[in-house]
């Protein structure tokens, strides 16, 4: 069984090891050669990423067939009402394909979390609120656009969990080892 690595990725960092263009990536953080992400994030999303030196493992963490549930933290603008929440809860039509049912619920700010660098936008008319929501697929940008389409559009979006693994007591731009 291959190592596994819990890295708190933070905002602005490109999901891989080689350098090119203006972000960091994750040679500037993870000094362990053979390591590779099982599973991406976008640069404007932070939070957990999982990587690993096995490549059947990687292959199993992220192959939808496993589908292991990815919790995100999610602060949208607006003010999310229980219709939107059921929306989510049953799937939702997107351009390009139909999601499957999210586990959603509106949250408090979690406590103890760190402030993003730059800060989100705020705008004094319009208050954000908090969710969260659990998937088991992952598309590109899908909770983005899946708060997007209700009319709540994210504004900082944080992955907590990916199946047993969590964020818990990881700091951002910290990692841990993990045993698989």
């Amino acid at each position: 069984m291959g190592s596994i690595l819990l890295f708190n990725k933070p905002f602005g960092v490109i999901c891989q090891f080689s350098r090119g263009g203006l972000h960091p990536t994750l040679a500037d953080y993870i000094p362990l050669p053979g390591f590779y992400p099982a599973g991406r994030l976008d640069t404007d999303s932070e939070g957990l990423l999982v990587l690993t030196d096995d490549g059947q493992l990687q292959h199993r963490i992220t192959d939808p067939r496993h589908k292991l549930p990815k919790t995100y933290w999610v602060q949208v603008e607006g003010v999310a009402d229980e219709a939107a929440l059921e929306q989510l809860r049953r799937g939702m039509k997107l351009s390009d394909f139909t999601t499957q049912p999210a586990e959603a619920r509106v949250i408090d700010e979690p406590s103890g979390l760190w402030p993003r660098n730059p800060p989100i936008r705020s705008r004094k008319i319009i208050p954000t609120s908090w969710l969260e929501l659990t998937i088991r697929e992952g598309k590109n940008r899908q909770v983005r656009r899946m708060t997007a389409a209700l009319g709540f559009p994210t504004l900082r979006l944080i992955r907590y969990r990916i199946g047993e693994w969590t964020l818990s007591g990881l700091e951002p731009g910290k990692w841990r080892m993990e045993s698989s």
